[in-house]
């Protein structure tokens, strides 16, 4: 069964958008899938900002970092001894109106376990209370629920602090897992919302601080997803939440636990009340190699460090600082507890509606790859990526993730099935077509011809065109004097260097009829210059013609001599011919007459002769040089005829000068007044022909003055 060239190519585009649309949600590219969100942050970053100030965060880090460590007490002395200042610190924090403290990092070991020989006995029970203030302070905080110590689950061997912070914090009831999902391609883009523990569901770390912050408890919807606060959880994965970062790395406050130490051993109550009060407080590590994760933030992070407001040290150069793509992990959960108290995590969308946009997506590239040249629809795709980019970064401005990598996969996909499809079945007939037929048509017509999907049928149209005839001088001579192949090589090169000048102007040779040449400015493409083309097209070939009598071996001893008419009018042109067979062409008389014109220059010794309408139409481009008013044969009616002389811009002082000594003569011969026309016309007849004719009739009219009334137009009887 045969179908036709448009349902073949609906069906491949369908093909191609199904196939490429279901590879791109298909699980091979589930590594990419992330892209899109990490994109969307940096993009959302570069135009729109911080969507907050950090003063406004819900969430403040309290950071263990290089600065601490570098400032005494801390810096000769091990973590484990620093629980005292911690507990200092965690007292003050909870006594400024701190909302809740949660803690990612882990205690597990206390320096009062230390089993480690020193005198009679061990370590530990040397120092035996060294932990008492940190556990008084857990204990304190976590009585009216304002402590959260974390722990990592793993398998059956979990973190978990001390013994000692387990039970001042009520075992289980103020301890939440740290743990955060990580997608394929090893990034952290969302975070668990609860743990099975023995059977129960433990909320995260993260969703335990937002819930005491909030005073509300999460609960678990029919459908398995989770609730904060009448804010249902949004999450593509099930029992996570898709984090929103905020781009740079000041978006957190972050204090320096070496500052915080000083202040509360002034007891600077006011400072702590001023920056803690409301806040969800998270204590952990900043480090530069320690606890850092790679997340959807990684294109746009920046310089992490301690710029909160200080209170009792200056803020200390840490050398070693740079730009790195992972973030501290402790701003994971400060993210995720800002989402959920803000209610804007991200809002991924499900499978179906991104399939969706990614069949529209290479559904758009496969259609313009089937209208357009490659390069065009490159162009075209490009440009609507970037349009579609935009909205999606806008929308993302609203925590709504549409899919980038998705659709940009289809799309590439299908722009590249598309081209491949063209080029080994769509267009291999045109391209063969176009190929048969570039040497016998027009480009144009051959254009039309595969646009419209039909062959070729009779008929035209009327258009305003110019028509160019050109013709060798004495050519029947030449052919004589010269061998066949001799001939073949000549004329082959002529009329290559003529059909070249004239297709870069526009033009389209009709025919070739011997040494004659018919060209057609104006059709078949539309060209509102049509004349003012061929008046170039004309000079051009003139020029090269000079260059070949003078260079071309085909050419050498022996002067090739052109003449060109140039008319312009009304002709009807299109497919003529019989039913089986027939040209693109032009016929009307304004063919007839530029190939009268062209007859005309060996009665004026000139080379390019143009009709008035077409001077009329050129306007001040060209130099023209009105040479007389005739009728040509085959014509009743008069016509003002001129000679190309040059582009205006580039006409000679001489060319001027024999130009105007001409009209003063020409005009002096149409008033009948012989003697002064030849005196006009003998000042440049040596060196101008049309001069050296009408001085030549001018003086035999001056001895015998025609007979009856004076008639100066000339009829012109030979073609």
């Amino acid at each position: 069964m045969n179908i036709g060239r448009t349902t073949r190519d609906g069906i491949a585009v369908a093909a191609i958008v199904l196939i490429c649309a279901g590879a791109a949600v298909s699980p091979v590219f589930n590594m990419v899938h992330g892209l899109s969100i990490d994109i969307l942050t940096a993009l959302r970053w570069e135009m729109f900002g911080s969507r907050q100030a950090p003063a406004a965060s819900p969430a403040v880090v309290v950071a263990i970092d290089e600065e601490t460590y570098q400032t005494p007490p801390f810096n000769s002395s091990p973590l484990l001894t620093w629980t005292g200042e911690i507990g200092r610190v965690l007292s003050a924090m909870v006594e400024g109106g701190a909302r809740v403290v949660g803690f990612d990092m882990v205690f597990q070991r206390s320096i009062e376990q230390s089993e480690i020989p020193f005198g009679e006995g061990a370590f530990g029970e040397k120092v035996r209370g060294f932990d008492r203030d940190f556990l008084r302070a857990l204990a304190a905080g976590s009585s009216t629920g304002k402590v959260v110590l974390g722990e990592v689950l793993r398998g059956d061997q979990p973190i978990r602090p001390s013994p000692g912070q387990r039970i001042a914090v009520r075992q289980q009831q103020n301890i939440r897992p740290l743990n955060v999902y990580t997608d394929i391609d090893d990034v952290v883009r969302r975070v668990p919302l609860t743990f099975s523990v023995d059977g129960k569901p433990v909320p995260s770390m993260a969703l335990e601080l937002a819930s005491r912050a909030l005073g509300a408890k999460p609960e678990l919807t029919a459908d398995g997803a989770v609730a904060l606060a009448g804010y249902r959880i949004p999450g593509a994965v099930p029992n996570t939440m898709t984090l929103n970062f905020e781009g740079g790395a000041d978006r957190i406050p972050t204090f320096s636990f070496a500052d915080l130490s000083s202040c509360a051993r002034k007891n600077d109550k006011e400072f702590f009340r001023r920056q803690f009060e409301g806040k969800v407080v998270i204590v952990g590590t900043v480090l530069e190699l320690e606890d850092r994760r790679l997340t959807s933030k990684r294109f746009t992070t920046g310089i992490e460090g301690a710029r909160a407001p200080r209170c009792a040290v200056a803020e200390q150069p840490v050398s070693g600082r740079f730009e790195r793509r992972e973030i501290a992990g402790i701003y994971i959960h400060a993210t995720a507890v800002n989402n959920l108290i803000a209610k804007d995590a991200a809002v991924e969308l499900g499978r179906l509606p991104i399939a969706l946009i990614a069949a529209f997506a290479a559904a758009f590239a496969a259609v313009v790859a089937r209208m357009l040249k490659p390069a065009g629809a490159v162009l075209a795709w490009l440009g609507a990526i970037a349009v579609y980019a935009t909205a999606a970064t806008a929308a993302f401005n609203h925590a709504l993730v549409l899919p980038l990598s998705e659709p940009f996969i289809a799309g590439v996909g299908a722009l590249a099935a598309m081209v491949g499809y063209r080029f080994m079945i769509a267009d291999k007939d045109r391209r063969l077509l176009r190929k048969s037929f570039a040497l016998y048509l027009a480009p144009d017509v051959i254009d039309r011809m595969l646009a419209s999907n039909k062959l070729p049928v009779l008929g035209g149209e009327t258009r305003n065109v110019t028509v160019l005839f050109t013709d060798l001088e004495g050519f029947s001579l030449i052919a004589e004097r010269m061998s066949p192949d001799a001939l073949m090589a000549l004329m082959n090169e002529y009329l290559s260097e003529m059909t070249d000048i004239i297709e870069s102007h526009g033009g389209y040779v009709d025919k070739y009829i011997g040494d004659s040449v018919v060209a057609v400015f104006g059709a078949p493409a539309d060209d509102p210059d049509h004349a003012g083309n061929a008046a170039r097209a004309a000079l051009g070939c003139c020029a090269r013609l000079e260059e070949l009598n003078r260079s071309a071996t085909a050419f050498q001893g022996r002067k090739i001599v052109q003449r060109i008419g140039i008319n312009t009018g009304d002709a009807l042109v299109g497919n003529f011919g019989s039913r089986r067979r027939f040209n693109y062409s032009v016929m009307s008389d304004a063919v007839n007459l530029a190939s009268r014109l062209e007859g005309a220059n060996k009665f004026y010794g000139t080379t390019v002769i143009a009709s008035e309408t077409t001077v009329a139409m050129t306007g001040g481009t060209f130099a023209w040089r009105e040479l007389d008013t005739i009728r040509v044969k085959g014509r009743t009616n008069q016509l003002t005829i001129y000679e190309l002389l040059a582009q205006a811009a580039e006409l000679t002082p001489a060319q001027a000068a024999v130009a105007a000594d001409y009209a003063q003569g020409l005009a002096h011969w149409r008033a009948g007044e012989f003697d002064s026309a030849a005196e006009w016309f003998a000042r440049s007849a040596e060196a101008d022909r049309p001069s050296a004719i009408f001085l030549e009739r001018a003086r035999s009219f001056a001895g015998q003055a025609p007979a009856g009334e004076w008639d100066p137009i000339r009829t012109l009887q030979e073609k």
